[in-house]
């Protein structure tokens, strides 16, 4: 299998891997870190998928999406901190004034786990953050060792897969997610 990583632009390949089955679903559609939460929570149904179509409009573009051939088959959120809600989060700290873009949600569909895909989004979502005049790259996983991890709150990725990356630890967070403990990774682009 051979995996494209490409800028989320097509908003129907991005609904495909991150939206709802029913189109008056609140869920999250990648939305909560990215937006503020009166905004977030403000958005219903099919609000939340127009503001999504916007993003996908924009530039840059609000992730990166993997395809297998022309199925897109995997997300990753990446966006300049200062554009997140990280950018005011008391739980992850700030190491420095470095002007930082945060990659926090991968997700890969059912059906095409454990192939690698993960892998190939943080790859595509560093390069996707490079080429956008990123400095660095910041990450907050799980650090949950050899411990499993509930699929549907894997989505911060784990520490072992941005290690796999060329990413560090920087600094320890105050977060939790399924009961594991965040820690914030980061990989130096300059």
């Amino acid at each position: 299998m051979s995996i494209d990583v490409r800028p989320a632009s097509v908003f129907e390949d991005v609904r495909a891997v991150i939206g709802p089955k029913s189109p008056t679903s609140n869920v999250c559609f990648c939305l909560s870190y990215r937006i503020p939460s009166k905004l977030n929570n403000s958005l219903r149904g099919p609000a939340r998928a127009a503001y999504v179509e916007e993003l996908c409009q924009a530039t840059p573009a609000p992730g990166v999406l993997a395809y297998d051939g022309d199925t897109p088959v995997g997300w990753a959120a990446i966006a300049p901190r200062a554009e997140t809600t990280f950018a005011r989060n008391r739980k992850i700290p700030h190491v420095d004034e470095l002007p930082v873009w945060s990659l926090w949600c991968i997700r890969v569909r059912p059906g095409h786990r454990g192939q690698g895909i993960s892998h190939a989004l943080i790859a595509g979502a560093v390069g996707f953050a490079r080429e956008n005049g990123a400095p660095v790259v910041e990450a907050y996983p799980l650090d949950n060792g050899d411990s499993k991890v509930d699929l549907t709150m894997a989505y911060a990725g784990i520490r072992k897969n941005f290690e796999h990356a060329g990413f560090t630890k920087a600094a320890d967070t105050t977060s939790t997610l399924a009961g594991h403990p965040r820690i914030l990774m980061r990989l130096d682009l300059r």
